[in-house]
């Protein structure tokens, strides 16, 4: 009996060490944080919607949060990672650097303008809103290098961020309330569709991964070829200026 009891709280431990160090659990404690920061908001100005689900003609999209507000609607994509980050806002993948570790993970602001692109074929009859992407890092990354003209911040910085953007108001507080109300509607539940969808981001990685591995451009199709910049060799497309697609060299 004794060994049995041994044995399960054995196959616990190591179960909660792979869940609690797995991206999703990872990814869901950042957005926790993110959403606890911008609970802060006055309610007034702003309504917070977090972990939406929406479903395009062309995709599928979840996004972390949407602030829906007199100004505009921020959208927040959140990072947790620790290590430093490089990256700039035209690259396909960004880099977290540990020590002599290097791991490649997806530009985050083009993810967030896939985000923008989904809300906006949702509020076709709201063309005139401003739309303001931001990345958030929490955990204990440190950002270094990045290049974006889209504020990448970390998460103490972001209320100050949103902040920055609110001059004058371009809705009133019954569209906001419409505006939400439509997003709410369209927001999807449903466990299959959340699968379908990692599925998916799944499936265009190894696409992405297997045209850069063949020399492809992923963006235009055009010939990926080597060259030299201010930080090294990289990959970039033959179609520059028109396609600035561009791949750091491991």
């Amino acid at each position: 009996m004794g060994t049995i009891i041994i044995l399960f709280a054995l196959a616990l431990f190591f179960f909660l060490r792979l869940k609690y160090k797995s991206p999703e659990y990872k990814g869901s404690i950042g957005e926790a944080r993110v959403a606890r920061r911008i609970s802060d908001l006055p309610e007034q100005e702003f309504t917070v919607l977090n972990n939406i689900y929406l479903e395009t003609e062309r995709s599928s999209s979840q996004i972390d949060h949407v602030i829906v507000s007199i100004y505009g609607i921020f959208v927040i994509e959140t990072k947790n990672y620790s290590g430093w980050i490089f990256g700039n806002e035209n690259q396909e993948y960004w880099t977290q650097t540990i020590y002599n570790y290097k791991n490649k993970f997806r530009n985050p602001i083009k993810q967030n303008w896939a985000h923008i692109y989904a809300l906006k074929e949702l509020l076709t009859d709201y063309k005139f809103i401003k739309y303001y992407p931001i990345i958030v890092f929490t955990g204990t990354a440190k950002l270094k290098k990045i290049t974006s003209k889209i504020p990448v911040v970390y998460n103490y910085e972001l209320l100050q961020t949103i902040q920055s953007y609110c001059e004058e108001p371009i809705l009133s507080p019954s569209q906001t309330n419409d505006i939400v109300d439509i997003i709410t509607a369209n927001n999807i539940h449903d466990e299959g569709i959340h699968k379908k969808h990692k599925q998916n981001i799944y499936n265009d990685k190894y696409e992405l991964e297997q045209k850069i591995n063949s020399l492809i451009c992923p963006k235009c199709s055009g010939q990926l070829v080597l060259r030299n910049g201010s930080y090294g060799r990289f990959y970039g497309c033959s179609n520059y200026p028109q396609c600035k697609f561009t791949r750091n060299i491991e």
